[in-house]
């Protein structure tokens, strides 16, 4: 059963390659959305896909890369949109 998430994720985690490493594990899980920075700092995922795939995709946001300390994850859950076609980064 699909599922998506909205997560907010702060901390040191812009300069480290967080969405590179992102994209690169939802991929492995695949995964479908995107991640982008936000200007306040944040990095903005939105993931959808099989649950099980969801859920550890969202285990690995809450770590980030080696170089990221990710401080806070907020986690919203929202209607499966089924919009994406493949899990993109944002600029």
């Amino acid at each position: 059963m699909p599922i998506r998430v909205h997560l907010k994720i702060s901390g040191r985690v812009q300069g480290v390659c967080f969405r590179h490493y992102c994209r690169e594990h939802a991929e492995k899980f695949e995964v479908k959305g995107f991640v982008r920075n936000n200007d306040d700092g944040t990095v903005e995922v939105v993931a959808e896909g099989e649950e099980e795939a969801v859920r550890k995709f969202i285990e690995w946001c809450r770590r980030g890369p080696a170089l990221a300390m990710v401080m806070a994850c907020e986690e919203k859950h929202e209607p499966p949109a089924g919009e994406f076609d493949s899990f993109t980064i944002g600029y």
